[in-house]
């Protein structure tokens, strides 16, 4: 592959990256430790992510357990947990922290799934973006004694590259609103 195409290879992968976390923090009635992954708590005066203060586990279907090393931690966590946008209220016994998952509704999970869409779309445009950059560049490249042959060669493989993500991203949208929508 050309160098000059290898640049919007690795922005498109990050692109996509970022949608796949996006979607990894999307709840779809199963517990999944991945919504925690945003949430920071306060670790004396360090914003620390909650994995690396306490042992994350998915003890059932629709149970997160969160068991901090330091008993001081719990309120601290459980406050980072109640000021985010899970929607879920935490408890604990005194020792370890439970969120538990209530069952979709069917309106919720339409909801979801438009989020889903939205999220693909955006990811789309933004793929979109960086060929449209790429497109840019290669035309100033004229400029500097490049056959024209040689720039549509490079408008060519970059259009194929924007095919193939705009396909793995709808093949990621279909999967995660399908996920979503099973009871």
């Amino acid at each position: 592959m050309d160098s000059r195409i290898t640049v919007y290879d690795e922005k498109m992968k990050k692109a996509f990256e970022y949608l796949e976390a996006d979607y990894a923090a999307i709840r779809a009635g199963r517990a999944n430790p991945h919504v925690l992954d945003k949430l920071r708590v306060d670790y004396y005066g360090t914003p620390t992510p909650i994995q690396q203060v306490g042992n994350v586990t998915v003890p059932e279907a629709r149970v997160i357990q969160i068991a901090p090393w330091e008993k001081s931690m719990i309120r601290e966590i459980e406050k980072a947990i109640m000021t985010s946008d899970i929607g879920i209220n935490p408890s604990n016994d005194g020792v370890v922290i439970r969120l538990v998952f209530p069952e979709l509704t069917e309106e919720r999970r339409k909801d979801l799934v438009k989020d889903v869409k939205k999220k693909g779309e955006d990811g789309k445009v933004a793929i979109r973006n960086i060929r449209r950059d790429g497109n840019d560049a290669f035309k100033k490249l004229a400029k500097e004694d490049v056959s024209e042959d040689e720039i549509k060669q490079l408008e060519d493989q970059l259009q194929k590259l924007t095919d193939k993500f705009i396909k793995d991203i709808e093949t990621l949208m279909d999967a995660k609103s399908k996920e979503i929508m099973t009871v």
